[in-house]
């Protein structure tokens, strides 16, 4: 763990940080963290994020990072959930949620205070550090959407000792982390991906420069002065980029990376191609999940020969094509994508054991993602089951933006369902049927969901529609709804 974190031009030697890290440990230990407890995180990118993460995971807990756009009852939803038995947050961010409950878990603030909370800071700095990190890591407890329209709990399994190489080696091989290495994390941390990217850096002893968000032309910026070799980035950033004036992007030296990761959603062919010859064979995209980790990996050298491809299975990985009935289907044929990961240690849902039970035949998980694969083994993913929309690399469920907009005087019903996006991937849109004698204006839709939940969830389109499409049961056809935004598309996500 000899890493170094650069943050906002300072910089935190491996001395320093190894200090940090075994002084938050001793202040989680001392108030009852130990073996499968959970620390909540609503913490932007920060060297305290990272710190309170490796603490918490060389305990034998689980950290589990809150998504920092979450209003109050989204995040008081995860705290009772989860059963947290510590929130640690950003002062910024717990200030601007108001009447935050967070029944017995003990509260603690960085990079500021309020009145109803402790400073993490003077605390860990106060307390002595422990001798050494116990060898018991667990992962991340994430919140992932789910059926019933809120998140689902992620609980893992400890790890194996084989488990742990082999993870050692599948993070090695989805994020190029191979020393030295001098990495840039912008993306936010609380998503599972830039987590276990930034996490993969700090194990391998790396320097890893972390910002609070992005920026198109300071990641150029950066990569050029510090000479970086690695990074995170996300189709969405790659378009940013791209959008930069070619005077602008011609300024910066990008010679020094060797690999960047691209997760989250599927990136457009012409977007990475257009990555590729900028920056050269040096784009990576990898298909995965929460639950499931990383399964397939495309080099740049093969997305240029299978474009729109999302990889090759990485080593170990077992994937399969099947039918609803367990079936194993021929290369070309579309069905349900199923997977092994080895590395990945198995996991539960809280307090939802039907839903998992439901992903799995025969010792392989799905995700509910259809696709085929080609005659050389390469996975295309075509379509999901599932109604969740990707934007941006964020996974949103559907369900949860309509019961907040079933609540809404003078909506009789409504769908919300992803369309696309040149930027993002998917964009959210919503159709709404107004109740007899309503008035209601797409504005007024887009003001009220405002208020209930994260500004990324309101849907960009709302529609008003007289009566909406249905089927012979009387469920609303989202197909209907979403077939003409997509017409003309190569893919349906």
């Amino acid at each position: 763990m000899r890493a170094t974190i650069v943050f906002q031009g300072q910089i935190l030697e491996p001395d320093a940080f190894e200090r940090r890290v075994l002084r938050s440990a001793a202040v989680l230990r001392s108030v009852g963290i130990g073996e499968g407890d959970v620390v909540a995180m609503l913490m932007r990118n920060s060297p305290e994020a990272i710190e309170v993460m490796v603490a918490t995971r060389h305990l034998g807990a689980q950290w589990c990072p809150v998504n920092w756009h979450f209003k109050t009852d989204e995040v008081q939803f995860i705290l009772a959930d989860s059963g947290a038995k510590v929130l640690i947050a950003d002062a910024a961010l717990l200030s601007a949620l108001g009447g935050l409950q967070t029944g017995d878990a003990k509260l603690w603030t960085v990079r500021g205070s309020v009145p109803e909370a402790a400073a993490w800071e003077p605390v860990r700095d106060a307390m002595p550090p422990l001798d050494a990190l116990p060898a018991a890591p667990r992962g991340a407890m994430f919140y992932t959407s789910g059926t019933t329209g809120r998140p689902k709990g992620i609980v893992r399994e400890p790890m194996t000792p084989a488990q742990a190489e082999a993870s050692v080696a599948m993070r090695r091989a989805a994020y190029g982390i191979e020393s030295p290495l001098r990495a840039l994390l912008t993306a936010p941390w609380y998503h599972s991906a830039p987590n276990g990217f930034a996490l993969g850096v700090v194990l391998d002893g790396g320097t890893l420069y972390i910002e609070e968000r992005f920026d198109a032309e300071r990641t150029l910026r950066l990569i050029d002065e510090h000479r970086l070799t690695h990074a995170y980035l996300v189709p969405t950033m790659y378009v940013r980029m791209l959008a930069l004036p070619a005077p602008v992007r011609a300024r910066y030296d990008l010679g020094s990376m060797r690999f960047v990761s691209s997760t989250g959603s599927p990136c457009p062919p012409d977007v990475k191609r257009a990555m590729i010859d900028w920056w050269g064979p040096v784009i990576n995209e990898c298909y995965g999940a929460s639950e499931l980790g990383y399964m397939t990996l495309l080099t740049s050298a093969q997305a240029l020969q299978k474009p729109g491809s999302a990889g090759a299975p990485l080593p170990g990985v077992v994937l399969k094509i099947l039918e609803d009935d367990g079936r194993e289907l021929p290369a070309g044929t579309p069905g349900l994508i199923y997977i092994h990961q080895p590395a990945t240690p198995d996991f539960s849902y809280v307090g939802n054991a039907e839903a998992r039970a439901r992903m799995e035949v025969g010792g392989l998980k799905t995700m509910g993602d259809i696709g085929y694969l080609d005659d050389d083994g390469f996975l295309f993913i075509v379509d999901r089951k599932a109604d969740m929309v990707i934007s941006g690399g964020v996974n949103i469920y559907p369900v949860e933006i309509e019961i907040a907009l079933q609540g809404m005087p003078g909506v009789a019903d409504c769908a919300v369902f992803g369309i696309p996006d040149d930027e993002f991937g998917e964009a959210l849109a919503a159709a709404v049927q107004p109740a007899a004698g309503a008035v209601l204006t797409a504005d007024a839709v887009r003001a009220w969901l405002s208020e209930r939940i994260a500004g990324y969830k309101v849907p960009r389109i709302v529609s008003l529609h007289a009566e909406l499409p249905r089927e012979d049961t009387g469920k609303i056809f989202k197909r209907k709804l979403r077939e003409p935004y997509w017409a003309g598309r190569a893919r349906n996500v």
